[in-house]
């Protein structure tokens, strides 16, 4: 059975993360502080502190934003529950608008609407690693002085406008989750390109205190003087040194990813009965999920299946969810996208062979 995800471990993990073993030493120190000087100068991030899961970097995200009760955070329900679980961790109310059929993403058209003297903030999903239209939604945000925070979860490696993702909005959320593009078991990062934000990221990260300004006293305890709420948030050593071994290759592997979802593209634009997301010129998607909307969905994956191939929808709006409120039946694209969409393989263990099969069965129809 070709698998929809795969984990992808460099060669060279297992003797990094030996060291560090060896070491005794595995919590976080100068592998981390190496790793994030890495995402940084190869990947563009901007001041990347790394963490210990993605839902760390937007619940972190949410609080250094000083988002709390009684504010209201736009964003679309195409996403995973942890998107509006770190606005409700909060107390803040998650308040779904609608999608882009033919991406996935919020749709700017629809932000405005829902906008209340209550709103805060907007929270913009790269479904599948495809970047939002991200100057409509800034202009929505200077124009209402909202904060835009990008859940980036899928889209480590994307630009838009020649701008890597994690360097054009005020909080960019990254997953280094097991079957992500770049894994450390698992892990996260958030990036803020402003200093300040910065710097209280990496305090609030580590239960506010300070590391860098925080020296040992004599007695053997950090002299600090705790000033904010902070978490236990922070990435390991032991998973800074799977991330860097991860690292290795990285550019050379979303090239490859992308010219297997090219090579999807060739194959399946002509098909009766599905229809390809949209790709526009002026943005380069991730390629976590290579994704389309067909017909008759359960007999598409029932005949994938049957021809030992996986296909899923990954994850349907949660807006479903009780604690979010219930399912918004006036989100009609939202709604037909829940109907309609599916994705098929695409990760690191695939071949352009497995590709043509891939391509071959669904032309073979369902």
């Amino acid at each position: 059975m070709i698998p929809l995800f795969s984990t992808f471990v460099h060669p060279t993990a297992h003797a990094r993360v030996s060291e560090v073993l060896t070491s005794q030493f595995l919590s976080e120190g100068r592998l981390v502080k190496e790793f994030e000087a890495r995402l940084a100068a190869e990947l563009g991030l901007a001041n990347p502190a790394a963490l210990n899961s993605g839902t760390s970097a937007l619940h972190l995200a949410v609080v250094v934003a000083g988002l709390g009760p009684g504010d209201e955070v736009i964003m679309a329900p195409q996403t995973f529950i942890a998107s509006g679980l770190a606005v409700v961790q909060e107390g803040a109310t998650p308040v779904f608008t609608d999608v882009q059929y033919e991406t996935g993403n919020i749709d700017p058209a629809a932000i405005e609407a829902s906008i209340t003297p209550r709103t805060k903030a907007i929270m913009a999903v790269h479904w599948g690693g495809y970047p939002c239209d991200m100057d409509e939604l800034h202009a929505i945000a200077r124009r209402h002085q909202l904060v835009v925070i990008e859940d980036a979860a899928h889209a480590l490696g994307a630009t838009y406008k020649g701008r890597p993702i994690g360097a054009i909005s005020e909080y960019t959320c990254f997953s280094f989750q097991a079957i992500k593009h770049l894994t450390t078991g698992d892990g996260g990062a958030l990036c803020c390109p402003d200093p300040a934000r910065a710097e209280e990221v990496f305090r609030r990260r580590w239960f506010g205190i300070d590391r860098d300004h925080s020296p040992m006293s004599e007695l053997g305890e950090r002299e600090y003087d705790l000033a904010e709420l902070g978490y236990k948030y922070h990435l390991s050593d032991y998973g800074a040194a799977l991330g860097l071994a991860n690292l290795e290759g990285f550019a050379e592997r979303m090239t490859r990813r992308r010219a297997l979802a090219r090579q999807y593209t060739a194959g399946l634009s002509q098909v009766a009965g599905l229809q390809l997301f949209e790709q526009r010129p002026d943005r380069e998607s991730a390629y976590w999920l290579y994704g389309m909307h067909v017909e008759r969905r359960l007999d598409f994956i029932r005949a994938l299946k049957s021809r030992g191939i996986v296909a899923s929808v990954a994850h349907n709006g949660i807006d479903k969810n009780s604690l979010f409120g219930g399912k918004r039946e006036y989100l009609t694209n939202q709604r037909r996208f829940d109907d309609t969409q599916i994705h098929i393989p695409l990760h690191d263990a695939l071949s352009p062979e497995q590709v043509d099969y891939i391509i071959s069965a669904i032309n073979q129809g369902w």
